[in-house]
Order: structure tokens, then sequence, then C-alpha cells
């Protein structure tokens, strides 16, 4: 090479470096069509503060593939350069091996930093953040539908069916399908092709939160952004149906006492040790209910009739309980319901159930009087049955509401803590009815 090339050829690099520093937007712009590799040896002719500069204004996908031809060292030096929110946001796409390895790195000359990014990396339990998938695809407003296609066929990102436009600070501004990207005119930008976000998560939004705005706005996917509005990842629709039908197989275990850990092949001793301390809750419930009836015991002993109704009374304010607790139970876990709808939920249930009550009344009180002869008996039975299924139902809605408001998990035991209540519902109407109209009631 003769010195004239050698001339042009650091005059070149130097207008380059020169336009890529003053023009750090445009310059991203330059680089987001081109293939990652190309893209990544340009950048590495260039100082560390350049790269940093136009860093920003890379589109997520894009920025990953490039980042991830960089070489080692360079990418490590770039993470520790860069602001503390895109190298996170940065960070937090990687292949888990990747990250691994550039903290590894990093740590011989910024331990401190490396600590710092590890904490933030590591996001709350049910928080949107950890629903997320981070194989995002973003394009800036002004690349055109030809340029995004080649962009997506290069990086080749699996199961992406939505992707994002960006404003000029970066944002998520619309979205399209990959269908409708596929469809449209070549030369259309993709500004043009995109549809305003219907909604977007923070990444630190809880589960509650992401499952109310899928109920809200029925979108397929929803992205997820940082503090700074950038964004960092994207949930769709499938991954929150996963998420709440585990929830809801969560609840049927945690309702009657049984541990979340346990699975249908665990071993015995493990079901052994998880079932047993609520098995002897529920039998100190047991015995309370059992000691209502020992308050009645010179009652029974006159009307020997009440003892065979007794089972009668529990188990109908029993099954009408659980039904009002299963449905309270799906709609707190679906989120049709909160807390504080509780008065329109306890009014429903508490009219169903003196409605199933009167109908069951009716039915046991005609069934009772052609096995005993004795209105009495069968008057007792009847607003027994009307009594113990207001409470029953009243304390279905109730007890998953007062334990969600009281910050506890509302499915945890919650059938057990309802056993208790109806079982002494049931008897407490029946006996006390029954202590009531004691005259009309056959002895013997």
């Amino acid at each position: 090479m003769n010195a004239l090339e050698k001339r042009l050829d650091s005059a070149a690099e130097q207008l380059s470096q020169t336009f890529m520093a003053n023009y750090p937007q445009k310059s991203a712009r330059h680089l987001e069509p081109l293939d990652a590799e190309e893209a990544a040896e340009l950048l590495q002719s260039q100082p560390l503060h350049v790269i940093a500069g136009l860093w920003k204004y890379l589109p997520a996908g894009t920025s990953d593939a490039i980042f991830s031809a960089l070489p080692q060292p360079l990418a490590a030096r770039l993470i520790a350069y860069l602001d503390s929110h895109l190298a996170i946001s940065l960070l937090s796409r990687l292949e888990t091996e990747r990250r691994q390895a550039l903290m590894e790195d990093l740590k011989a000359d910024h331990t401190t930093l490396v600590s710092e990014y590890q904490s933030l990396l590591e996001y709350p339990d049910d928080t949107a953040a950890r629903m997320m998938t981070t194989k995002v695809q973003a394009f800036s407003g002004d690349i055109n539908a030809a340029d995004a296609l080649a962009i997506l066929r290069r990086n080749q990102i699996k199961a992406l069916d939505t992707l994002y436009v960006l404003d000029g600070n970066q944002q998520p501004s619309g979205e399209l399908s990959i269908q409708e990207l596929i469809l449209a005119p070549p030369n259309s930008l993709m500004m043009d092709l995109a549809k305003p976000l219907r909604t977007t998560l923070s990444a630190l939004d809880d589960k509650d939160m992401v499952i109310e705005r899928f109920e809200g706005f029925r979108c397929r996917n929803i992205p997820v952004l940082d503090p700074q509005g950038q964004l960092i990842g994207s949930i769709g629709y499938f991954d929150v149906y996963q998420s709440t039908k585990e929830d809801l197989a969560t609840d049927l275990q945690t309702m009657v006492g049984v541990s979340k850990e346990e699975k249908a092949l665990s071993s015995s001793w493990f079901a052994f040790s998880k079932r047993q301390p609520w098995l002897q809750i529920n039998l100190l419930t047991a015995f309370a209910a059992a000691a209502v009836v020992g308050a009645f015991e010179g009652l029974i002993a006159q009307v020997t009739a009440l003892a065979i109704l007794l089972p009668v009374a529990a188990g109908q304010s029993g099954n009408a309980g659980a039904q009002a607790l299963a449905v309270t139970m799906r709609g707190l876990t679906l989120r049709e319901i909160t807390t504080k709808h509780w008065r329109k939920v306890l009014f429903k249930e508490m009219a169903a159930g003196a409605m199933n009550g009167i109908v069951i009344a009716i039915t046991c009180a005609v069934g009772v009087y052609i096995w005993s002869q004795s209105f009495g008996l069968a008057l007792v039975i009847a607003l027994a049955m009307v009594s113990s299924l207001v409470i029953a139902c009243s304390a279905g809605a109730l007890v998953p509401i007062v334990l969600k408001k009281a910050g506890l998990d509302p499915a945890q035991s919650s059938s057990i803590v309802l056993t208790t209540i109806t079982d002494i519902a049931g008897f407490m109407s029946f006996l006390g009815i029954a202590l009531l109209l004691a005259d009309m009631l056959p002895k013997g």
C-alpha cells in the first residue's frame, strides 16, 4: 500500500469516527440493516466512547446480535462503559452462558460494578420480568419492510410473532405481527405499518397486574419495559395462560392442606410430612364442631331422630360452602374480582344460599315428614337448611377474600377453615332451632 492509499484510509477512518461521534442516531440507522458481523467490524475500529454514544440508538434484537459478534474483551469494556440501565437491558437479553462469561471478565477490574449488576438482574418472584421472554425484536420507525425482513432472517429469533417499533427516544411506540410485515409493500416504513401499543408492563409489575392487563386489553403480547422505558422483553398470552393454569392447580391443592411442592409421584414420606400438620389442625376444628353437638347432648338424648339427621344438615351446608368457595377462588385467581368487590360477592352468595336453601328445605322437609310423621321435625330441618346454607355460602365467599385482604394466600387451606365454619353453622342451626321448637318434636 503506497503513501497516498494510507492517507486516504486514515482520512476515511477519521471521517467515519467524526460522523459516528457527531451523528450517533444516524450512524445507528446505517448500522441497523447491516449484517451483525459487518457492523461489529466497523465498530471495533472506533473509540469506546463513540460506540457507547450510538449504542443507545440500536434497537433490541439488532443490538443483541451486534454485541454477540463483538470480541469478548471489547464487549466487556463496553458493558462497563455503558449507562447502567443500557447495560442491564442488554445483559438481561443475553444467553446465560455469555452473560456469565462477561461477568467473569469484568470481575478483575470492576468487582463493585459486577456485584451491582448481578443484584439488578435478579428480579423478584412473580413479577413481569420473571414471566417475560427476552427474545424480542424491535426496529426504528424509518426502517423499511424489506430491510426489517432481512434483519429478521439474519437474527433468526424463534417463536417470535410480535415486532415492536421504536420512537426517537428508543422507546416502544407501536407493534405489528410478522404476518403484517410479510404482506406489507417492501418500501413501506415500519412507523407507517405499526399500530399504537395498547398497553405496556413495567419489569417489576406483579403477576396480578400482568393478568389484569391481558384480561383488560386482550393482547397477544405485551412489551415489558425497564424504569427508563427501554424494551427488555415481552410476555405472551400463552405464558400468562400457563401461569394461571398452574395457579389454579396449586390452589386446588392448598385449599385442602396439600403443599404446593407435592406432585402425584412425590414420595410417601414427603406427602406425610406436608399433609400431617394440616390434618392435625383439621382434627382440632373437628373437635370444635363436636363440642357444639355436645352442648345439645340432653336434647339429642330426648329426641334421637336429631342424631340421625345431623349429617344431613352438616353435609348440605358443607357442599354449599364449597361451591361458593370454588367460585370465589376462581374469581380471585383469574382477577375477575378483587377484595373491593366483597359486598357484591357476599350478597350474591347470600341470595344464592337462600334460594337453594328454600328449595332444599322443601325437598328435605317432605322426606323427613314421610319418614317420621312429625311436622315439628320437618319444620326444624327446613328452617335449618335455609339458615345453614345462607351462612355456608357467605363463609365460602368471605374466607378467601378476608385472607387476601390480610395479605395471606387466599388458597392456603381455606377449605379446612370453611369446613369448620360450615360444620359449626350446620350443627348450631339445626340443634338451635330444634331446641327452640322442642315441644313440637317427637320424644324417643
